[in-house]
């Protein structure tokens, strides 16, 4: 209720007290003054507590209520905007582990494309040599049959029928193995020749005369070699690390 809405009430009152006292009538005159004093009084009374602000209260009690609400709508925002920062890290940190994760894999298959190709040219390259004689023919050079050989001859027919790219390794073998003694025949185990073939007779699918034949102990040694290791480098690598092959 407003201040001029209590206010009129107040005197409405007194207004309403005096009429009812003048038509029902006053016996002495103090008394109807004494009457008249008192609903006058409590009428001033009434307006002077109608004076009170009761609107203050409600202005108070209206901006409690607005800064409440600020607060929780300034809470919202902030907790909707940490929500959106949260998302957006865990969609950066999936969108770089998925990123990472096809670099890998494109590194991977470069990588596997990379040592196929290298394999398949390694694996024509050990065709190419073996394929390789003095007159570019793919067919073993003969020589003619001698009664011994000295160790210079024998390398020179390992170097022609081994060919030129395979040789060195084939040679390290050979020198760990019989030191080009085609002769040569272990006691213990029977291997025998240049290669040490165990037994020695395995060498006779290369030729009969494979006991006193170095062109023959070397056809077959390194014919041993393509097949088991792919080629005397692949042969000696084993070599190296195993000391037999």
């Amino acid at each position: 209720m407003s201040r001029i809405s209590v206010r009129g009430f107040a005197v409405a009152s007194a207004t309403a007290v005096t009429t009812v006292g003048a038509v029902v009538g006053v016996a002495a005159g103090s008394e109807q003054d004494d009457s008249t004093n008192d609903v006058e009084a409590t009428a001033a009374d009434t307006t002077l507590l109608a004076d009170i602000p009761a609107g203050d209260n409600t202005q108070v009690q209206t901006a409690s209520v607005t800064q409440q609400a600020d607060a929780q709508s300034s809470a919202a925002e902030s907790a909707a905007k940490q929500s959106a920062q949260e998302q957006a890290r865990k969609q950066a940190a999936k969108d770089a582990s998925a990123k990472k994760a096809a670099a890998d894999q494109a590194a991977a298959e470069k990588k596997a494309a990379a040592e196929r190709e290298k394999e398949k040219k390694e694996a024509a390259s050990r065709s190419a040599e073996r394929a390789e004689t003095p007159g570019g023919s793919s067919q073993t050079p003969d020589f003619s049959q001698q009664s011994s050989y000295s160790v210079a001859e024998v390398k020179a027919m390992a170097r022609q029928i081994v060919g030129s790219g395979q040789f060195q390794c084939f040679s390290n073998i050979v020198d760990h193995e019989s030191t080009w003694n085609y002769k040569a025949e272990n006691p213990s185990s029977g291997a025998y020749g240049l290669v040490q073939a165990l037994p020695g007779t395995k060498m006779a699918s290369a030729g009969a005369d494979w006991r006193t034949n170095p062109a023959t102990q070397i056809k077959w040694g390194l014919n041993y070699m393509n097949e088991r290791y792919d080629s005397p480098c692949g042969a000696w690598e084993f070599w190296q690390a195993n000391n037999w092959y």
